[in-house]
This record gives structure tokens, sequence and C-alpha cells, in this order.
């Protein structure tokens, strides 16, 4: 029987003050350069972000 993955979609809002440091048209060129997708360097940089918080406490 095959398992089902379960998928979980986030939507990011980039406010207008952080579009000057142009955080998507990075993103493409490093997923581009790294041959992964924004998504994908999207979610590495969360859990780096959860671990960080987590060993603060």
């Amino acid at each position: 029987m095959e398992r089902k993955q379960r998928t979980y979609k986030i939507n990011v809002y980039i406010p207008d003050l952080n579009t000057e440091n142009e955080p998507i048209e990075r993103l493409i060129e490093l997923g581009q350069k790294r041959d992964r997708s924004i998504n994908y360097l999207v979610v590495e940089a969360i859990l780096q972000y959860l671990d960080q918080e987590e060993a603060r406490g």
C-alpha cells in the first residue's frame, strides 16, 4: 500500500519596506546557482532559524 505524503502550505507576505533588499530576486538567483527551488531554500532557512532559536531556549 502506498503511503500518501502530507503537504503543508504557507504564504509569505513581504512588506514593501523589505522589497528594497530584493529578497525574491536573490532567492531566484541563489536557487539557480544551487540547483534548488525557492521553496527548498525558504524551508531550509526556516528550519535553520527554528534550530537556532530553540537552542537559545
